[in-house]
């Protein structure tokens, strides 16, 4: 490799057989590049924005020029699609790694082992075909065919939206290999995990099976509209009036009479009460932070830690997962009320089990004997991760 891989650990969201990290027995690489940058710095954010998933037709059917999805509804089985869409059941269920009677959750996509019709009006759809790649000029297009009509009719006429393509680029479609989690297909990728998991249609606990079909988010590109004027730029800086003629002259009257002095403060009864720290967590490890949070870079903290020591549970709460990375080392997520969970990761010699009560300073694990040692830790809100530390005792 030209240089370690980033970012060891990505977060995990929801408990179940969630996360995986792609973490690595690699020196960890800290990356100084960003401190030649401001923190205001929102390049990356704005380069990982991602596009909406294209709607489906009645049938739940996406189709590109390559292959074809089907989007299932709330409810449905593989052979609810399949008699929906005209296909074997059997076939399609093997495609995708599933079984005739799997029941499927809502926004899952399936991918199709052969195309069937594709979307028209008379399916629903306000396009006719598959998706057309975004190089077709559809301004060009639609007023290609407005002056056709103009010439044959002698008049304006308003183009059929189904006559004219849908537009877009097709997405990498990604099929699951052994080993593989929802974030380090993210990671692989470069795109938010929350994303991949929208246009997926995957759990809260973002599981992902071998063999699943996942179509990667399309991430938008950067671009400057034609004619804008760079910032700063475009318009004459309008001259202020003191430059065309002086300011009047100012006479400062004396005061009257001296303002008396305000009473000086008691400090001594004016005292405010010391505020009671947020902090309600319990440090996992003891040990210095060679890795501090940065939200999309490391979504965690790393804390030092020498191999063999105990990991504790940062608060009472359940064991929500048990999983591990495509290293096969364990990561374990532990979920605390008010939606909050932890996340543990390069952790070894586990003693909890999925589903389990721990109670705040249990010892859950050891740190894995690694080079360098540490234990990535995370906090999350939710779907979102946060800041550890203040948290934290």
């Amino acid at each position: 490799m030209a240089h370690m891989r980033r970012n060891s650990f990505r977060a995990i969201l929801m408990g179940g057989a969630l996360l995986a990290l792609a973490a690595c027995d690699e020196p960890l690489d800290l990356d100084l590049r960003d401190l030649a940058k401001s923190d205001a710095d929102t390049t990356a954010a704005v380069q990982g924005r991602t596009a909406s998933r294209p709607p489906v037709d009645d049938r739940g059917i996406i189709s590109y020029p390559n292959y074809q999805v089907v989007v299932a509804r709330r409810g449905d089985t593989v052979t609810d699609i399949a008699n929906r869409i005209g296909v074997p059941a059997p076939e399609l269920a093997s495609f995708n790694g599933l079984r005739v009677n799997d029941r499927l959750r809502a926004d899952e996509v399936l991918a199709l082992p052969n195309r069937v019709s594709e979307p028209s009006p008379a399916t629903g759809s306000i396009i006719t075909g598959p998706i057309t790649p975004s190089s077709v000029d559809v301004t060009t297009l639609a007023g290609s065919a407005i002056d056709s009509a103009e010439n044959r009719r002698g008049g304006p006429v308003i183009t059929p939206r189904s006559q004219l393509p849908e537009t877009g680029i097709e997405p990498v479609r990604h099929q699951v290999e052994r080993g593989e989690t929802a974030f380090s297909i993210a990671r692989l990728y470069n795109v938010s995990v929350n994303a991949l998991a929208e246009w997926n249609g995957l759990g809260p606990d973002l599981e992902v099976r071998q063999g699943q079909f996942i179509l990667i988010p399309v991430v938008m590109p950067i671009e400057i509209a034609r004619g804008t004027a760079a910032p700063g730029t475009g318009s004459d800086t309008p001259t202020p009036p003191s430059a065309a003629q002086p300011l009047p002259r100012e006479t400062t009257q004396p005061a009257a009479q001296a303002q008396a002095a305000p009473p000086s403060p008691n400090l001594g009864a004016d005292r405010t009460a010391v505020s009671q720290p947020n902090a309600r967590m319990v440090y996992p490890v003891s040990g210095n932070i060679i890795r501090a949070y940065r939200k999309g870079t490391n979504d965690g903290i790393d804390i030092a830690a020498r191999p063999g020591t105990p990991v504790k549970a940062a608060a009472s709460g359940t064991v929500a997962a048990i999983t591990r990375d495509t290293n096969q080392v364990p990561i374990v997520v532990l979920r605390h009320s008010g939606d909050i969970l932890t996340v543990y990761a390069r952790v070894d010699n586990l003693r909890v089990s999925k589903g389990d009560r721990v109670e705040r300073g249990q010892t859950i694990a050891t740190v894995r004997d690694a080079d360098p040692s540490y234990l990535h830790f995370e906090v999350r809100e939710g779907l979102d991760s946060v800041d550890p530390v203040p948290y934290l005792n």
